[in-house]
């Protein structure tokens, strides 16, 4: 066994950089960790309704997170977990690779993975012209066209952000309209015949001969099947990850997220969950929502922490010295 932590945070996204801030004023012993720093709101863009910060990239509101938790002397790391348990006393084995770990508790904030379209070909070209994320590949092809599926606000979003280098935009949604909040929508319009919506369509078939050369639409468009493009970006949600928490007999709400209560406290003693990974507020995920229930979560995870004393023989802060600081 190498460490022994008072609560191990796994996701390093707005719930559990929070989470990790709130555990660190309560003076826990914490590691979180996560297998891309930042999570969704990394690759955000802009963020422009994060209250009382100013308008920021997603990357750098996050390194701001990071660098507030480890002035408490919160633990970040990159890195995944590969494997967690959970012993008779109730203490946490968590894995990493070939070392182990060892936790009263823990904070599931890893968030959900991204929708694939489970089409001829998008395994094969998945970062060879087929990419889930525009704000990290969208710069790949300036001057170029490409099509980008989906027709919620990520999507809308990601037009927004690729008209400043694609020169030709295809947003292909199987709905009648696009469904976004109304200022991303009227700015997408703003670009004009550079943003052309396929509307009540979707992509078939991915062609390319190792480099996406086009896609085949399911019903014509333009009197053809077929649409020319460099790129294809694919937005159409995500899902929950609950691999791990399932491992450990974590409930699931009838849509895959874990169940939790108010007070983001699982069926299983000590094991919380925050953000996208929980359906608190349905389809309303924000960074300022993730954010509040990771300090929820970190609360319930110092409390548990109190009532149950040395669970695992706990040596990082010893019982009953856990004060919150102001």
């Amino acid at each position: 066994m190498e460490e022994i932590y008072d609560s191990i945070i796994i996701g390093t996204g707005a719930a559990g950089l929070s989470a990790s801030l709130y555990a660190g004023r309560y003076t826990m012993k914490v590691f979180a960790l996560g297998k891309e720093f930042g999570g969704e709101t990394a690759t955000a863009g802009i963020i422009h309704n994060y209250p009382g910060v100013p308008d920021i990239e997603g990357y750098e509101l996050m390194k701001i997170m990071r660098k507030q938790a480890e002035a408490l002397g919160v633990t970040i790391a990159d890195g995944e977990v590969t494997d967690i348990t959970i012993d008779d006393s109730g203490c946490f084995i968590v894995r990493l690779g070939e070392k182990t770990h060892q936790s009263a508790s823990i904070i599931f904030a890893h968030g959900t993975k991204r929708r694939h379209l489970g089409i001829p070909n998008e395994k094969e070209l998945t970062g060879r012209g087929v990419h889930y994320c525009i704000t990290c590949d969208g710069p790949l092809y300036s001057g170029k066209t490409i099509a980008i599926v989906g027709g919620g606000d990520a999507s809308v979003k990601g037009a927004n952000l690729a008209a400043e280098y694609a020169e030709k935009i295809y947003l292909i949604t199987l709905e009648k309209e696009v469904r976004a909040e109304p200022i991303n929508y009227e700015l997408m319009k703003k670009h004009g015949d550079k943003v052309v919506v396929i509307a009540e369509n979707t992509v078939s078939e991915i062609v390319g001969n190792g480099m996406l050369e086009k896609v085949i639409l399911k019903n014509e468009y333009n009197g053809s099947r077929e649409l020319a493009v460099s790129g294809l970006f694919v937005e159409i949600g995500a899902v929950p990850d609950a691999t791990l928490p399932q491992k450990l007999g974590v409930s699931l709400d009838e849509c895959g997220y874990v169940a939790t209560d108010n007070m983001m406290k699982t069926n299983i003693p000590g094991v919380f969950a925050a953000g996208d990974i929980v359906n608190h507020f349905g389809s309303f995920k924000q960074d300022i929502t993730a954010a509040a229930m990771g300090a929820v979560a970190a609360t319930s995870a110092y409390d548990y922490r109190k009532k149950n004393g040395d669970v695992c023989v706990l040596h990082g802060i010893p019982h009953g010295a856990l004060a919150l600081r102001v």
